[in-house]
């Protein structure tokens, strides 16, 4: 069963907090967003590999560590999930970028993909898929179907506020892809949005109804 990490620091709690209130505009809503991705992906790269590098201070020669020669990518979903990626991009500034589209059928709730465009070598990358909201889990579910489908193996989940429907759907689908979740809230309404959750992060990150 995949792992699933809830976010505890207090810097991202805070900031989901003023991203959750119906008065936070757009302008600092995307900025909330970017600055909660970047918290995430520090606590979601704790795990990866480092290697003995030589090298020369101003000073003296030493022993330093750095990246173990792993190659990352970020996809987002479309469209919410191009809120995280500058975020994602100032911590891991060398990651390549695909992007998946999907939309939400609103009679059956289940996605519907138009759109994938993925970096030549994905499959020897480790990918970070982000979507700030998992919901019913069936984007998500979906994109890392399609990224399986064109040989991706290492693949992480982040997610600003999540259902628990949707984690446990992505549990099932997916046991061996590790989800990052900035808060779990309470349940899905009968439209299928986040309770209490932040409304449509989509059409607040780009002003849209």
């Amino acid at each position: 069963m995949s792992k699933v990490t809830i976010m505890d620091h207090p810097l991202i709690q805070h900031k989901i907090g003023i991203i959750r209130r119906r008065e936070t505009g757009s302008k600092d809503f995307r900025q909330l967003i970017s600055e909660i991705a970047m918290l995430m992906c520090y606590e979601a790269t704790r795990d990866l590999k480092l290697k003995d590098v030589e090298i020369d201070t101003p000073i003296s020669h030493m022993t330093a560590q750095e990246l173990a020669g792993k190659k990352l990518a970020v996809v987002p979903i479309l469209r919410a999930g191009l809120g995280m990626v500058d975020g994602m991009l100032t911590m891991i500034p060398a990651a390549k970028v695909g992007h998946i589209g999907l939309y939400r059928n609103e009679e059956t709730l289940e996605p519907v993909e138009y759109y994938c465009k993925l970096p030549q070598d994905c499959a020897e990358r480790d990918v970070f898929v982000v979507d700030p909201m998992l919901a019913t889990g069936g984007s998500s579910v979906a994109a890392i179907e399609m990224l399986k489908a064109k040989g991706v193996r290492k693949i992480r989940f982040m997610c600003i506020v999540a259902a628990p429907q949707g984690v446990e759907r992505m549990q099932k689908a997916h046991p061996d892809v590790d989800i990052y979740v900035g808060a779990l809230d309470e349940r899905l309404n009968e439209h299928g949005y986040i309770v209490p959750g932040l409304g449509d992060a989509g059409d607040r990150i780009f002003g849209t109804k």
